[in-house]
């Protein structure tokens, strides 16, 4: 693909941009002189604004960037991976891609469920239908408190559709465009992603009352980590160019959490997380196949993934 923008301009737009969405979370008391928020609630809806303050700029920053010729909502917004069709193939394979790395956790998870069940029938309990009516009543409660619970609309939904709309639907097209290389763009662009959490770095060290040493640990275990992930999510992206396909993954990842390797007295538990994992490896190209998510004689993806083998 010939380069339409410079490297050096696609670089530079993507360090703005890390900057800028780390930057703005702070700026109404650095900045605005705003007092402190009177409570958590209050604080993370703040940054809420901030976040989504950030992905709007960003998207139209990097629009005057791109070489964006067709003047359509559905050409400009497809850029940026939003779209409507192969909408289920986006969502179901990606998710089904994800869930195999966490087998294990999956499994003890369930071997948890099914010890709890046990002990339920031990003690006189069976199935009825008060038993399944109090199950249904306790998973309704459940998603209730999760709905009004404002950590929870932080950690799945504003940080995973801000970061994917900066961190892959606007720097990914603007690095390709750059004249880099595929691979290069799904190692390079979680660079970016990584660096946008080195601000934690503080917070864990004058929040948790922890050394520079163990905040600086903390802080190095959540930056491979994001690593790690930025690489998958960024192939997700390039693979299928839906935007979507990553946004599931990050959601289900940050309610998963870090996969489950081993637990004690459990062997069960690591024979599933390495069987999950190949089968992970195994499937990953298969099921982004590009043709997958794009009609092969009308593609969608302005950036040649179709024909990429």
């Amino acid at each position: 693909m010939e380069a339409c923008v410079s490297k050096a301009v696609a670089v530079i737009a993507c360090v703005f941009m890390t900057l800028f969405y780390v930057a703005i979370l702070y700026a109404p008391t650095l900045i605005l002189r705003l007092p402190p928020p009177s409570s958590l609630k209050n604080f993370l809806i703040r940054r809420f604004l901030c976040a989504a303050i950030s992905s709007v700029v960003s998207l139209l920053f990097s629009s005057l960037i791109l070489p964006i010729r067709s003047e359509e909502a559905s050409s400009l917004v497809g850029v940026y991976g939003i779209r409507l069709d192969h909408m289920w193939q986006a969502v179901v394979f990606p998710l089904s891609l994800t869930s195999l790395m966490y087998a294990g956790s999956l499994v003890l998870k369930s071997m948890l469920l099914l010890k709890s069940w046990k002990k339920h029938t031990d003690d006189g309990g069976g199935v009825s239908l008060n038993c399944i009516k109090s199950a249904l009543l306790t998973f309704l409660d459940y998603i209730i408190s999760m709905a009004s619970n404002v950590l929870a609309w932080r950690t799945y939904v504003v940080a995973p559709l801000t970061e994917e709309l900066v961190f892959r639907a606007c720097m990914i097209p603007l690095l390709l465009c750059g004249g880099f290389k595929i691979y290069t763009v799904i190692f390079l662009c979680p660079v970016f992603f990584s660096l946008a959490h080195l601000n934690h770095l503080m917070e864990i060290y004058s929040r948790q009352n922890y050394s520079l040493l163990k905040a600086s640990m903390a802080v190095g275990l959540q930056l491979g980590y994001t690593v790690v992930f930025g690489w998958y999510a960024s192939f997700l992206f390039v693979r299928t160019g839906h935007l979507v396909s990553p946004l599931v993954a990050h959601i289900f990842c940050n309610f998963m959490g870090l996969p489950v390797m081993f637990a004690r007295r459990r062997g069960l538990v690591s024979v599933a997380f390495v069987a999950g994992m190949v089968a992970f490896f195994w499937l990953l190209f298969p099921m982004t196949r590009p043709n997958l998510y794009n009609k092969t004689n009308n593609c969608r993806c302005w950036h040649g993934y179709c024909s990429w083998n």
